[in-house]
């Protein structure tokens, strides 16, 4: 088991993290604002018109995204390994994300404006790709590799049918170009309501979930001996990773590989309790996300990069690494 009081260390050193990031995030930019204007704004205490409304409009809201989209799909990724026990997937990698794009893009299609349908649809589409891969891991003699290349195949159909949406109808999505690698730029409060609920439940079902993991890691049969009823925790664990990466699509776009990278990250530090990898891996995945998206923003001034472009040429070659090193191997 892990190292308590270590463990406990890494918790608030990642907080502690997620907090600095914040404060950078809000404060750099094309514009900037003063560490003293961010603490009289957050003291509640008058600053000048300018520094507030780039806060209160652009910031705040962009920030807020990060962090709720970088929780949600690193926990989700979590949930994903330790449920199929395979240490290449994750919502992007497996065909979640995608099948929540293309059930937002409908959705976006048949009912434009309906904001509180989004959510849904994610959420739908995501569970619905989490259902089949959780069918074909079941196969007899099915590998960690084949699913994986099952979910790119996935991905890649919902990719086709996100792309034909946009062909017949070009209006169905505001900033579509962007959605479809992932972004944050002109994010705003009224579209974080729902989602933030939705992850909300979701993290506090993942948090609760977490212990019966560790069971699970244990073997199948071992866990039926131990009473868990296998079957039903991988689908619930699974329709909470759905939960989770839905939310954050129905906002952020596609954003890939945070699900991947920061839990394998996490566990380098705390081992694989999931009673760790979980909480570790929501404040992790929320410091990583805003991170990169304040990277995104800067390193290129005046223009701005989406940040699932900087996630990709950060993702894709630790993907590669990963199948290179785990070729049959459990999540270590």
């Amino acid at each position: 088991m892990s190292n308590i009081p270590k463990n406990i260390v890494v918790l608030a050193a990642t907080a502690v993290l997620l907090a600095a990031a914040a404060a950078a995030g809000l404060m750099l930019g094309a514009s900037s604002v003063s560490l003293p204007e961010l603490a009289a704004w957050a003291a509640g205490v008058d600053v000048p018109d300018t520094a507030r409304s780039i806060l209160e409009n652009v910031r705040v809201p962009r920030v807020l995204a990060a962090l709720l989209a970088g929780a949600a799909l690193a926990t989700s990724g979590a949930l994903i390994q330790a449920s199929l026990d395979n240490p290449l997937a994750s919502p992007n990698v497996i065909g979640v994300n995608s099948g929540a794009g293309l059930f937002v893009l409908l959705a976006a299609s048949l009912a434009p404006g309906a904001l509180w349908l989004t959510p849904l649809a994610a959420f739908a589409g995501a569970l619905a790709t989490a259902l089949i891969i959780f069918a074909l891991s079941l196969g007899a003699g099915v590998s960690r590799l084949t699913v994986v290349l099952a979910g790119i195949a996935i991905t890649t159909v919902f990719g086709a049918g996100m792309n034909t949406i946009l062909i017949v109808d070009p209006d169905a999505y505001v900033g579509s170009s962007t959605f479809l690698v992932g972004g944050l730029s002109g994010v705003l409060m009224r579209d974080l309501g729902w989602p933030a609920v939705y992850i909300a439940v979701g993290l506090a079902a993942a948090l609760a979930g977490a212990s019966k993991l560790n069971i699970l890691a244990l073997g199948d049969e071992a866990a039926h001996g131990l009473g868990l009823n296998v079957s039903r925790l991988r689908l619930s664990m699974l329709a909470v990773a759905a939960v989770l990466a839905g939310a954050a699509v129905s906002f952020a776009g596609l954003l890939g590989f945070v699900g991947l990278v920061v839990p394998h990250l996490v566990r380098f530090f705390v081992g694989c309790d999931n009673r760790w990898v979980v909480p570790v891996s929501a404040l992790a995945g929320a410091a990583f996300v805003v991170g990169c998206d304040l990277l995104a923003r800067v390193l290129f001034a005046p223009y701005e990069l989406p940040v699932g472009i900087l996630m990709a040429f950060i993702g894709g070659p630790f993907f590669i690494y990963l199948i290179l090193k785990n070729k049959g191997g459990g999540l270590d």
